[in-house]
């Protein structure tokens, strides 16, 4: 084996700066919004979106733009990760994790969009015609929360993978890369295992904020490992 290297430079920063962007927007946005939609958006929530929509809806944008940053760092991962042999586990895995991010960030859309539009559509109706709206909207419901549920099992395997990538050739330090693959399995075990398992998910959507923070962190003040050719 060839003795490894550590990467450090421009790419190294902007990744590492990418991540810690993706923390602070997807935890500042959720954290101080005014209003959480769960699984399912329901009629009671257009009445507290409402309470302060503008606010509400700006909060949603950093929360979303948050997906945006984190599919940005992982792409900009990629840089870091194409030696050879470590690529054949760590692309796959970055690219799962990106498919996963960026359904997870088109079922937050939908939210954020009915949501906000649900306000001022609902705004005087009477029960029935409640009632009647929300069963029109139950369909797209539906897809936005499969979104979610898949983005998050694809995230998943995404970090299993990338979490191998990183123990087995030492591309970051090993508890970060314990880190990643146990955030992976912990993630798609919850989705698999549990049914109406939105509660019992929402800590692993923090727990990836710190490892967004712990990459960056990492990135910045150690660079990446480059392993040379191996067996």
């Amino acid at each position: 084996m060839n003795m490894s290297k550590v990467t450090k430079g421009f790419e190294t920063n902007f990744t590492g700066w990418a991540f810690i962007l993706a923390a602070i927007l997807l935890w500042g946005g959720l954290v101080l919004s005014s209003h959480h939609i769960g699984e399912y958006i329901v009629a009671d929530d257009f009445k507290e979106i409402g309470k302060g929509v503008w606010y509400w809806i700006w909060m949603y944008r950093i929360h979303i733009f948050g997906w945006v940053a984190m599919g940005i760092s992982m792409f900009s991962l990629v840089t870091l990760t194409t030696g050879r042999p470590y690529r054949v586990v760590t692309l796959p895995g970055i690219g799962m994790v990106v498919v996963g991010t960026f359904a997870i960030a088109i079922a937050n859309a939908f939210y954020y969009n009915f949501g906000a539009w649900g306000v001022g559509k609902t705004l005087g109706m009477n029960p029935i015609e409640l009632e009647i709206f929300m069963k029109d909207i139950l369909a797209t419901n539906q897809y936005a929360t499969c979104f979610l549920r898949f983005g998050r099992i694809f995230s998943g395997v995404g970090f299993v993978l990338l979490g191998y990538g990183f123990i087995k050739w030492n591309l970051v330090a090993k508890w970060l890369g314990w880190f990643t693959a146990i955030l992976g399995f912990v993630a798609m075990g919850i989705i698999l295992s549990i049914p109406d398992n939105f509660e019992i998910y929402k800590p692993i959507f923090h727990v990836k904020v710190v490892w967004l923070l712990a990459m960056g962190i990492s990135l910045l003040r150690f660079g990446m490992n480059s392993p040379g050719a191996v067996e």
